[in-house]
């Protein structure tokens, strides 16, 4: 039986497992999440009520969170490109995709959902805060990310499929201005990725859906 993919091409987090599913060549289905196919909405919030993407069925196995997905392929694969083997070398792996997630696209979000919200309704200082944890990060990857390779080391894992979204959303929401050149490098060598590529080309038809998109999206 094929992997089933429930998600959308715009979804960050779905871009993040889709990534490792190119990365490691493994096919699968698409069950597309839109208003054109409720029937897979209703099937997801089934499978998953907490419903957020994506969810991944693998036979009788339903696995959910973008991270964990990512692990899965590995061990399903036997290919540990994505995540060492060895508990210790996985451990800055790890705590970098924590980093992505919780640092960069938790606030890149903040400021995206706030933007969507009822002029009357927003929270001007929430997203002051958020921009601030922006330029935190940014300032803090700047000083730690290598300048060159990937995230983790030499090896492209499961670190880069985290900071691929976050920093490309990112980038829109809260421009790196010039301001951090080894950050915008990485992002550079990111999207020169071909894995990276392919899911930005299933994601571009839906651009215009993004609030920033207008504010220095790719071609």
């Amino acid at each position: 039986m094929s992997l089933l993919f429930y998600g959308h091409p715009l979804s960050s987090y779905c871009q993040k497992a889709l990534i490792a599913l190119e990365e490691l060549s493994i096919p699968f289905e698409w069950r597309l999440m839109s208003s054109d196919t409720p029937e897979n909405g209703a099937e997801f919030a089934r499978l998953w009520p907490i419903a957020h993407m994506p969810l991944l069925r693998d036979g009788e196995a339903l696995v959910r969170e973008a991270s964990v997905i990512v692990e899965h392929l590995g061990l399903r694969q036997g290919d540990h490109r994505l995540l060492p083997a060895d508990p210790k070398p996985a451990l800055p792996v790890r705590f970098l995709d924590r980093v992505f997630d919780n640092y960069v696209m938790t606030p890149q979000q903040t400021i995206v959902f706030e933007s969507l919200r009822p002029e009357g309704q927003r929270d001007p200082h929430g997203v002051a805060q958020a921009r601030a944890r922006l330029d935190t990060a940014y300032a803090w990857l700047e000083d730690s990310l290598p300048a060159t390779g990937w995230a983790a080391g030499a090896d492209f894992t499961l670190a880069d499929c985290a900071a691929s979204p976050a920093l490309f959303y990112a980038s829109w929401t809260h421009p790196l201005g010039g301001r951090f050149p080894n950050v915008q490098n990485y992002l550079d060598r990111l999207e020169a990725r071909p894995s990276i590529a392919a899911i930005r080309d299933r994601a571009r038809p839906y651009w215009h859906l993004f609030p920033f998109a207008g504010e220095g999206a790719p071609a």
